[in-house]
């Protein structure tokens, strides 16, 4: 039997689960796992700037959806804590990652050695699994393990800690022997399918809610089919945009309290009968008011999860199933009944959610100078085409941008959405880069995210990671400013101050400029509406010429409150500015275009 460290043995399983990249900062205690790493060879590693940026990075490299899981790693004490944001990130969204910690020696863990944590108590409650090897002889199973825990079910994060002497130990180890753990996955019956269409049958206006349960089981084909075959309307969550596009007849809008259409959220409140797959009702879509969202309605509730199945309300009917094995029987059984006539005609039901699509929008064209956010992204939408990945996590310009930007493929919207945290997108944009190096690559931060971690923007520098950052700058903490308003406060939310090696820049403080430049990359600023889409086509080429992020940075107005509901409440969204049916302004947003 072949004999190695423990830590070549975790790096060879890796190599065997299919892991090709991982992101991380070395340290002394993780310095055997690097040898290991460094001996094998096959797996490319990014250096981070910050441990919970290579945790992003990993991150963004899942969501993309290269097929493998990210890796991030770390040394003991800080930077196993650094991961924490990282791993709730990604329990949050079900996104599968595993993060390698390592560790003081077992026999001085808890004798509060020099950054000595018990990292596994304090990462337990965000990861589906956390674990401290104490015995160099698990190692294997433990790493077997965890990639059988991150793809089972509902995906998600797994940690692993190792002490500097269970990496250092040989053991017997047969790496071609290896074979990874089957996958579990629950599967609907056909009887439980009939049952949920019998609900669709009864119904006079239904609607898909179409979940990232959808993307993470690669089953939107077979959604869109689905719907296609019984003419059901699609409202795709913030997690599941992408699952139909956007111009798609069927594409009914988004829904919720911020990022909304106004079509969507009328759509959904004429409906009679939800199918929802893959989605966790999240507060955001549903709103605080459950009365107003389930009201009138029968819900039936698809779910890798069981749990998730009458967590938030009780639905009228619960599968638990993956996405993929019920969408299938989905498609199976409603070919059969189209081919025996039994579906209805959802025409005039399609026609009117089409026409709200059609007419219902906010006004993004305006003129005024500073700029206004919406302008931002209409021409983000002229210059950015459907093979464009976007990279978000939070603000104001995250809720703008889901209301204004346009979607057409799954993992096309890589967003952060149940944790939200600042400064994720930087790092988040540079996995997805790795991960799919054809496609363009769009970040979108307000500038307090953007500060939040943009040291990362030098990893991009150095690895030659080429990627167009769009920067929107008002120099405020826009979305809490704008909460605060039903407090009548404005309380430590402004960003501005008088930068004297930048006097050019008037009130707006951190020269974004100089800081990207200082770190590698290249910007751009924008002042003016006309000089929005110009500045987009450029950073496209010096993204291609110099092969590193390039920023373009759009110097906003300082207050601009974007529509959302202020009840919690989603029948009623606040319209803060002119809407673009208005006599005069012509609609700007998409328009359907099969129907």
């Amino acid at each position: 039997m072949p004999r190695m460290t423990a830590a070549r043995a975790a790096v060879e399983i890796l190599k065997r689960e299919g892991v090709t990249n991982a992101f991380g900062v070395p340290g002394a205690a993780i310095n055997p796992f690097y040898k290991a790493l460094q001996a094998a060879g096959g797996i490319d590693h990014t250096l981070a700037r910050h441990v919970e940026g290579a945790s992003h990075m990993a991150e963004g490299y899942t969501r993309a959806g290269a097929g493998n899981i990210g890796v991030c790693v770390g040394t003991s004490g800080p930077a196993g804590t650094d991961m924490i944001t990282g791993l709730y990130s990604a329990i949050g969204d079900s996104i599968p990652i595993l993060c390698i910690t390592g560790q003081a020696p077992t026999s001085v863990i808890h004798k509060e050695d020099f950054q000595a944590v018990d990292i596994a108590s304090i990462a337990k409650p965000v990861t589906k699994a956390a674990t401290t090897v104490l015995e160099a002889a698990q190692v294997p199973g433990v790493f077997q393990q965890a990639f059988h825990l991150m793809r089972s079910g509902r995906p998600g994060p797994v940690l692993i800690d190792l002490p500097i002497d269970v990496q250092l130990t040989e053991i017997e180890f047969d790496p071609e022997t290896y074979v990874p753990l089957p996958v579990y996955k629950p599967f609907a019956t056909r009887a439980q399918i009939e049952k949920a269409i019998s609900f669709l049958l009864e119904s006079r206006r239904p609607l898909i809610v179409a979940g990232g349960g959808i993307i993470n089981a690669d089953a939107c084909d077979l959604l869109v089919e689905f719907a296609e075959l019984t003419g059901t309307p699609v409202i795709p969550t913030l997690m599941g945009w992408g699952t139909i596009p956007d111009d798609h007849e069927l594409n009914a809008g988004m829904v919720g309290l911020q990022t909304s259409h106004r079509y969507g959220n009328a759509n959904f409140l004429e409906s009679d009968f939800v199918l929802g797959i893959g989605n966790r009702w999240a507060n955001r879509h549903t709103g605080y008011k459950l009365d107003v969202y389930t009201k009138g309605r029968k819900f039936v509730h698809v779910d890798v999860e069981p749990t998730q199945i009458g967590k938030i309300f009780a639905p009228d009917y619960g599968i638990a199933s993956d996405a993929k094995a019920a969408l299938e029987l989905f498609v199976e059984v409603a070919r059969e009944l189209k081919a025996a006539g039994k579906l209805p005609d959802r025409s005039e039901w399609l026609a009117t959610t089409q026409e709200r699509k059609a007419t219902l929008h906010r006004r993004t064209h305006f003129d005024n100078v500073p700029l206004k956010p919406q302008r931002v992204y209409e021409e983000m939408n002229k210059a950015f085409g459907p093979e464009t990945r976007y990279v978000t996590t939070i603000g104001l310009s995250q809720i703008a941008g889901a209301q204004m930007l346009h979607v057409y493929k799954p993992r096309h919207w890589i967003n952060c959405g149940q944790a939200g945290p600042l400064g994720w997108t930087i790092p988040a944009a540079l996995g997805v880069a790795i991960a799919d190096p054809e496609s363009p690559v769009v970040a979108l931060s307000g500038d307090y995210d953007f500060q939040f971690m943009l040291e990362e923007l030098a990893v991009g520098a150095q690895h030659r990671i080429p990627y167009v950052h769009v920067l929107v700058n008002n120099s405020y903490l826009g979305l809490i400013r704008q909460a605060q308003i039903g407090l009548d406060i404005n309380f430590q939310v402004n960003l501005e101050f008088e930068n004297i090696n930048s006097p050019e820049l008037g009130v707006y403080g951190v020269d974004h400029v100089k800081v990207v430049e200082g770190l590698g990359c290249k910007a751009i600023r924008v002042t003016e509406p006309d000089q929005l889409l110009p500045a987009f086509e450029e950073a496209k080429k010096l993204a291609a010429e110099f092969r590193v992020p390039v920023v373009v940075e759009a110097i906003l107005e300082r207050i601009t409150n974007i529509s959302m509901s202020t009840t919690a409440d989603i029948s009623n969204v606040v319209e803060f500015e002119e809407l673009a049916t208005e006599p005069g302004h012509a609609p700007t947003a998409i328009k359907p275009l099969r129907v």
